[in-house]
């Protein structure tokens, strides 16, 4: 069980692991937990998880003590505000391509004097009002995990001024996003995209942020790690069943 909060763990140097769950299934995350994960990454964006569902899954993250990450369809108030108040680490916030959207980010998570989040000081991350109002206002603005993905040739080119946003945690590179932005669609090791890739890991590097990063494989993802990549995605709740059911069942049902 891992009972240290990935924030800490990255302002320590740390790398941390953790897949994207698409399931609605608890066990999913359970089973995540157990394996030996840092985090997991709920998918609001890319998934049929509502708001009830992730909230089920935050609740079993804690249970056996990783991180809950909550990838939000959108920069807007509700999308934001709802999986925080749920009691999620953190929020992994896509499609950041400029200094502006960065800054909405971040006024949309922390409350103030860093920004002006919806104040819900009876929601379920303030212990349903159990506690003092003051000490959750402090203590949210402090532990959660704030994330913008960079997945477009505006977001790498509009980095440095991304990079001037205070609140901000971590950068996450999106690959996939990425290779199509840079003309070869779903080619995530083409050259073109290792390039800008690298580009961002020292730019990031340089600004005191930690970088993470969507990989396939465990090998894609210690290559990275060696360039100084502290937060790995790495692959999907479905997918990885699906390998396990394939890597069972072929051996049963060779071709004739």
């Amino acid at each position: 069980m891992n009972t240290l909060p990935i924030k800490e763990k990255m302002n320590r140097g740390e790398f941390v692991v953790g897949p994207f769950i698409k399931s609605r299934d608890p066990a999913m995350v359970e089973i995540v937990g157990l394996a030996g994960f840092d985090f997991a990454i709920l998918d609001m964006e890319h998934s049929a998880l509502s708001i009830e569902s992730v909230e089920d899954l935050i609740r079993m993250a804690e249970i056996r003590g990783i991180d809950s990450i909550v990838r939000v369809p959108e920069i807007s108030e509700s999308a934001i505000s709802g999986p925080l108040d749920a009691g999620a680490s953190g929020v992994l916030v896509p499609h950041v391509d400029t200094r502006k959207q960065a800054e909405e980010v971040v006024f949309l998570s922390k409350f103030s004097p860093l920004g002006e989040r919806g104040m819900d000081v009876f929601a379920r991350a303030a212990d349903y009002s159990h506690l003092p109002k003051e000490k959750y206002l402090k203590q949210a603005n402090r532990k959660t995990l704030l994330i913008v993905q960079i997945e477009g040739k505006k977001g790498v080119e509009n980095l440095d001024d991304i990079l001037l946003v205070k609140g901000l945690d971590t950068i996450f590179v999106g690959p996939y996003d990425l290779s199509q932005s840079l003309g070869v669609p779903g080619e995530i090791d083409h050259p073109k995209v290792t390039e800008k890739i690298k580009q961002v890991v020292g730019k990031v590097r340089k600004a005191g942020l930690s970088l993470g990063i969507y990989v396939d494989d465990v090998e894609t993802a210690k290559r990275w790690i060696d360039l100084g990549v502290q937060f790995i995605a790495l692959l999907v709740d479905t997918v990885i069943f699906f390998r396990a059911c394939r890597s069972l069942i072929a051996p049963l049902k060779k071709e004739e």
